[in-house]
């Protein structure tokens, strides 16, 4: 599946939207589905803890 037949989440207007319809400044993705599109944010917030957790382990 390409990434234009993807789901994004536009961080400008906080809406979903599937292809590649605004900058790739204002989107996070792609998700494979709508769903996953609009908690974006709640998984970025969620994986960056995660890589802040791991680098601290590894020091």
């Amino acid at each position: 599946m390409s990434e234009a037949a993807r789901y994004w989440f536009n961080t400008k207007t906080k809406q979903v939207e599937f292809g590649l319809k605004s900058s790739s400044l204002d989107r996070i993705g792609p998700f494979e589905t709508e769903k996953e599109a609009a908690n974006a944010e709640e998984i970025v917030r969620s994986r960056a803890k995660q890589w802040l957790e791991d680098e601290k382990l590894e020091d």
